[in-house]
């Protein structure tokens, strides 16, 4: 008895499919990588451990991911009529929903430093980005 001439077909589109898929991973994970990566100071690695150890996500965003009770903190430090003594101002006196946390001045310093490396990756929202063609966006970054 012969084989099912519909088994041999599909066990072909199977193999091309498996076949293709291998090709473009290799394809995608193969490109060319971002030059350089920022390197935060130690001081901002503190802060950035302390925006999550106290699940500051929970309430505010960066670059729009985040929770929605706070604002979005991505351009805090460079936003007008803000900046760092903006943050420092509101770290431990709590406002509205806004818990009051004991933050020592080194503490709050750190913070600061971590919002000032993220507000100086890029803008959010980020009106300017350029669609191409292959579906990948192209948006402004602070980095030259």
């Amino acid at each position: 008895m012969s084989p099912n001439p519909n088994v041999k077909g599909n066990r072909l589109v199977i193999t091309l499919l498996v076949c293709m898929f291998i090709i473009y991973n290799i394809f995608v994970y193969t490109g060319a990588q971002p030059k350089e990566m920022p390197i935060m100071s130690e001081k901002a690695i503190k802060g950035q451990q302390l925006y999550q150890d106290n699940n500051c996500t929970a309430c505010h965003q960066l670059y729009g991911l985040g929770g929605y009770l706070g604002p979005d903190l991505t351009n805090v430090i460079s936003a007008t009529g803000k900046g760092e003594m903006y943050v420092k101002a509101f770290l431990n006196s709590g406002v509205k929903s806004m818990p009051k946390f004991n933050f020592t001045e080194e503490e709050k310093e750190a913070i600061v430093e971590y919002l000032s490396e993220v507000d100086k990756t890029g803008y959010f929202p980020n009106y300017e980005a350029e669609k191409k063609p292959n579906g990948w966006v192209k948006i402004k970054t602070k980095h030259k």
